[in-house]
């Protein structure tokens, strides 16, 4: 907790509610968060979890346990959306333009994720865990996306 009259930065605000969304998370092996915001506004939000209206892995189990799936391998194996993916559809959905925005994700986002990324404009990423998938990395830096790792233990303060 801050101390009196201290605020976290920006960054970790935001890295605190990508934190708070990723509990709603129905995935059984990783719980992910992601916010994308634009001028300190929080445009989306998404957490991982099976489609809209579809049974979650919490009801029927992990497809990718069952078939011994390692981390970062093999993303079309599985009945979720990733944070990021949600995200960018509620934006998508809703008809709101992400541009040029910024995503807070609780993981580094993987590799499908990241062309997602591209395709959607964002420019710059902050996250909090990394994620067993190297193309990623290779993907966001080829696009020039920016890629922080954001330690939100370390209280910084701006207004």
């Amino acid at each position: 907790m801050a101390e009196k009259g201290l605020r976290p930065s920006w960054e970790t605000y935001f890295m605190d509610i990508a934190a708070l969304v990723a509990k709603r998370s129905t995935c059984l092996r990783r719980s992910v968060g992601a916010v994308i915001i634009k001028d300190k506004r929080i445009l989306t939000t998404g957490y991982n979890g099976a489609p809209s209206g579809l049974q979650h892995c919490l009801e029927i189990g992990c497809l990718r346990e069952e078939l011994n799936v390692a981390s970062g391998e093999r993303h079309e194996l599985c009945r979720g959306i990733h944070a990021e993916q949600n995200a960018i559809i509620q934006a998508a959905f809703h008809g709101v333009s992400i541009r040029g925005a910024t995503l807070f994700c609780t993981n580094l986002p993987c590799s499908i994720c990241a062309k997602m990324i591209i395709n959607a404009g964002i420019e710059k990423i902050y996250y909090r865990s990394g994620y067993a998938d190297p193309m990623s990395n290779e993907m966001l830096k080829a696009a020039g996306i920016i890629v922080i790792k954001l330690d939100t233990d370390k209280q910084e303060v701006d207004s």
